[in-house]
Formats: structure tokens, C-alpha cells, sequence
């Protein structure tokens, strides 16, 4: 009969890392995948009223927004507690508005110049007089197409 004899400690084979950096860069181009980026920091505080009706907006590229609302509190002491108006990562007057809107133009192709839309991001307690200056800087810029958004983080609900 034949018998068995330790001859010594046993070793672990070391582990093979030759497929880490495969993992490592497919977990990263799934993260980078699914991870969707700010365009804007929100400058100001923008609390929007209940709506009843609305439609998802198919085309995110095609739209410029505008935030119109009262600053953020880090931002109140140099610019008060008055609705201010954020184009992009700013806040600017009404003057500033037809050059914004000329910029996003300039920015789309020219197929797509035709369906830009404006998409105003208003507080529920911004008093109408700054919407209506606003609206009218828009007129002035040609920008007709005009809606008023519902934020949601999945998607943007707009009301015309």
C-alpha cells in the first residue's frame, strides 16, 4: 500500500493580473457610457409650479436655456436677493440676450438654425415685468420659438 507524505508547505500559485487592465478599462468606458455631463451650473433658485399638461423635448442640442430666478445665497451678497437672469454659466442683463441668442446660432448647423428652440427656466415667484423684458429681448433676436420647462432629472418636460 502506497502512502502519502507531506513533504514540505504547500504554495499558492500567484494570481494571474494579466486580465485587470481589460477590466479596469471596460468598467471605465461603461461609467463613461452611462454618465451624462452638466452643460450649466445653476446660478439661481429656481422653483417651478405644478403643471397640467406638457411634451418631452426630443432634441436637447436644439434648445438654449435661460434661468430667471432669485441668485443662489453664496451669490446673493454681490448681487442682492432681486431676479437676475443666467445665460449659460452668468448671470447678464437683458441687452445680453440678443448676443447669446446670436452665439447658440452660430453654433447649431444650418439645417437646424430653423428649429432652435428657447427654453426659460423661471422661478414661480420672479415677477412678470422681468419675463415680458425678457420675452421682448427674444422678439428682438428672432428667437419666436419659446417654452417654459418643468425640471425633472431624467427628462425635461416642456409647456408651451
Amino acid at each position: 500500500m502506497a502512502r502519502f507524505v507531506k513533504t514540505g508547505e504547500k504554495q499558492v500559485a500567484a494570481i494571474s493580473t494579466a486580465s485587470l487592465p481589460d477590466i479596469v478599462f471596460i468598467t471605465l468606458f461603461f461609467f463613461m457610457a452611462i454618465t451624462t455631463l452638466r452643460e450649466t451650473d445653476v446660478l439661481v433658485t429656481v422653483r417651478i409650479p405644478e403643471a397640467t399638461e406638457g411634451k418631452i423635448l426630443e432634441k436637447k442640442s436644439l434648445a438654449s436655456f435661460i434661468y430667471i430666478g432669485e441668485p443662489l445665497e453664496t451669490f446673493q451678497t454681490m448681487y442682492g436677493t432681486e431676479p437676475k437672469i443666467q445665460l449659460n454659466d452668468t448671470f447678464k442683463e437683458i441687452v445680453d440676450i440678443q448676443d447669446f441668442i446670436a452665439q447658440e446660432r452660430e453654433q447649431l448647423n444650418e439645417a437646424d438654425k430653423t428649429k432652435m428652440l428657447v427654453v426659460l427656466k423661471i422661478d414661480e415667484n420672479t415677477k412678470m415685468g422681468v419675463v415680458t423684458d425678457v420675452k421682448q429681448a427674444l422678439r428682438r433676436a428672432s428667437a419666436l420659438k419659446i417654452m417654459y420647462a418643468n425640471v425633472n432629472v431624467d427628462k425635461i418636460t416642456l409647456h408651451q
